[in-house]
């Protein structure tokens, strides 16, 4: 894949910050007990799609803006207060990325599953005739990401979220070591 410009969200995560992370604590010694020792780390950005998604709960009418992985919709949702603006994002050359393969209609049964899910955790009483209206945003955006290469003759890999500065689990490991094998 060549090296082309995306428009990414910051990094919270410097390289050493996700080093250390990756090289300390409990379930670093589990990861190095399973898969080997730590080999490497890198940077990857995922494509997300950014929705407005509008309802009503009781008798009050929310608008939320959700953003969903364009990859195949299983990596947690981010949620913002406003669309992401210049001072939000930085624009940077790599090769570290990974395309776009779920299509729109997938990406919005996928998202209104998981809309429905966090409108339920709200509290399921108040739901009264959900009708979800679900608008793609024109913004094309990327989101950091820090890979852990573990292993000695397969590599395995554990993944940072570069912008919530957390660990992901079995899901996000599954789809960037897909990614890789591919």
């Amino acid at each position: 894949m060549d090296a082309t410009y995306i428009q990414t969200l910051k990094l919270n995560v410097t390289q050493q910050e996700a080093l250390r992370t990756f090289s300390a604590g409990l379930s670093t010694l589990y990861w190095r007990m399973r898969s080997g020792p730590l080999r490497r780390i890198a940077d990857i950005y995922v494509p997300y799609w950014l929705y407005r998604v509008q309802y009503n709960l009781g008798r009050a009418a929310h608008a939320t803006l959700f953003a969903i992985d364009a990859v195949n919709g299983s990596l947690d949702l981010f949620t913002f207060p406003r669309i992401p603006d210049a001072k939000d994002l930085v624009s940077i050359q790599t090769r570290n990325r990974v395309a776009p393969s779920l299509q729109q209609p997938a990406a919005e049964a996928v998202l209104r599953q998981k809309v429905l899910r966090v409108i339920f955790q709200q509290g399921f009483f108040k739901v009264r005739d959900l009708q979800l209206e679900i608008a793609l945003l024109p913004l094309e955006l990327y989101v950091p990401y820090w890979l852990g290469f573990y292993g000695n003759a397969a590599a395995r890999c554990r993944v940072l979220n570069a912008v919530r500065r957390r660990m992901e689990g079995a899901k996000a490991s599954a789809l960037f070591e897909s990614w890789l094998a591919g």
